[in-house]
């Protein structure tokens, strides 16, 4: 395993008996999309293919895994080595406008294109990309209303909406704070609670989330409490979980945990979303963007306990089956057989 920097991951491979090579990765980033940071990218490829491709022919490496769409030298690599080369796409690449078809064109030279949503399939237009889902990485919990609400200093009655995940100009946080200023969550005083911190370097963001609240009155109802080990007490806590994520996501962990953990789910009807949630059936879809309809589904969830259990464990079940890790697992290994076989 290449990666660029040492790191919780790197330790986890050691553990398991993987040697971890530790090297600066070329990758395509936004902020790099300047005349100067596309010659870096460049560069930074170039060297990679060459110490890669020395790498595959020293160990006889049989095919080459990069395991996301942003990380370039693997495929200069395993084309000089005439190796296989499996491209995983994570990203979904909606923003990416004019560059779009030339980076489409340059993934589609890849062996396999494993992309983790059919969402993220959708955007090519080969028979080499084809959906694995992920398995879920951690096996979520709700810890009990009452103790998970007085860890979070919340009060015990309120009606509490969550939102999970890095703080960010697309993942929603600012349409869960324009939905309590909006009926039927004003009137009843609903509590949005934030999990998470912006990027580091980014932490503009967060401060427009809290300006945002402050300019609808809604600032004493928002409580933003970081990064937070023990997700098991904001599932606990919260009434429901919001996944408003304002650009399609190609598979996000918040809403594959949430409601692997029996969380009511109230998310947005795009990107690998509605292959997580069924609507009406495991939890509620809404439109992208609209806190009116946001406010709607989560007062409509809180106002109905057994709603939210039978939603919730519907969610657990059918999550907990479908992106089971042995599944993925299963997947990839069969997809290397393949492509080294034939």
């Amino acid at each position: 395993m290449v990666l660029p920097e040492h790191g919780e991951l790197g330790a986890a491979l050691q553990d398991a008996g993987v040697e971890v090579l530790v090297r600066r990765v070329g990758t395509l980033r936004r902020r790099l999309m300047t005349l100067s940071g596309i010659g870096s990218i460049a560069r930074d490829a170039v060297r990679d293919a060459t110490e890669l491709r020395a790498l595959i022919r020293a160990r006889r490496i049989a095919l080459v895994h990069s395991n996301t769409s942003v990380v370039l030298g693997g495929a200069a690599a395993a084309a000089a080595a005439r190796v296989p080369h499996v491209w995983h796409v994570r990203e979904i690449y909606s923003r990416f406008g004019r560059a779009w078809p030339a980076y489409r064109a340059l993934l589609g030279t890849a062996s396999a294109l494993p992309c983790v949503s059919e969402a993220t399939a959708a955007q090519f237009r080969t028979p080499r990309a084809l959906t694995i889902y992920d398995g879920l990485a951690v096996d979520g919990h709700r810890a009990a209303r009452e103790a998970a609400r007085a860890t979070l200093h919340l009060p015990p009655d309120a009606p509490v909406v969550v939102v999970l995940g890095r703080i960010s100009d697309w993942k929603g946080q600012d349409v869960l704070v324009r939905a309590l200023a909006q009926e039927p969550l004003a009137s009843i005083g609903a509590i949005g609670v934030i999990a998470g911190e912006a990027w580091p370097g980014a932490e503009e963001r967060r401060d427009a989330v809290l300006s945002l609240a402050r300019s609808l009155g809604v600032a004493d109802r928002v409580m933003l409490i970081g990064f937070r080990e023990d997700v098991e007490n904001v599932y606990g806590a919260a009434d429901v979980v919001a996944v408003p994520s304002t650009e399609p996501d190609p598979l996000p962990n918040a809403a594959l945990e949430a409601a692997a953990a029996g969380c009511a789910v109230v998310a947005s009807a795009h990107g690998g979303l509605p292959e997580i949630i069924t609507e009406g059936v495991t939890g509620r879809l809404v439109t992208p963007g609209d806190a009116t309809a946001l406010a709607r589904a989560a007062a409509t969830l809180i106002a109905d306990p057994p709603l939210r259990e039978r939603l919730g464990a519907a969610a657990a079940r059918d999550v907990r089956g479908r992106f089971a890790p042995q599944r993925m697992l299963d997947a990839v290994q069969a997809l290397y057989v393949q492509l080294i076989t034939t």
